[in-house]
């Protein structure tokens, strides 16, 4: 059984910048893709940023490209996402996942495992 346990978030400043990270438990997270997603109030959850089972290969969305990157460390069991020049629109609880197999396209097609998810506010 995976548990993802994510932190990192807080409230900054627009154009201001923040560390997520994301901790799972389980011997097999290498095996597997590993994506951030997020959800605004009101909003359906959007995928945000994926990452392959080795961190070769990755993928983001257009509205976050260039400005977020996303990492992990595979012998700390942990996915990061660096969020940088942040804008309001990028206010969300961020949420991890587990994809299905360790390529970069399968966490955005299904989901096995999600985190808690982790606050993040951008004010303007």
């Amino acid at each position: 059984q995976v548990q993802l346990v994510e932190s990192g978030g807080g409230l900054v400043q627009a154009g201001g910048s923040l560390r997520l990270s994301c901790a799972a438990s389980g011997r097999t997270f290498s095996s597997y893709a590993m994506g951030w997603f997020r959800q605004a109030p009101g909003k359906k959850r959007e995928f945000v940023a994926a990452i392959s089972r080795g961190g070769a290969a990755t993928y983001y969305a257009d509205s976050v490209k260039g400005r977020f990157t996303i990492s992990r460390d595979n012998a700390k069991n942990t996915v990061y996402l660096q969020l940088n020049s942040l804008k309001p629109e990028d206010t969300a609880v961020y949420y991890c996942a587990q994809g299905t197999t360790g390529q970069v396209m399968s966490v955005m097609e299904a989901q096995d495992y999600w985190g808690q998810g982790t606050q993040v506010t951008v004010s303007s």
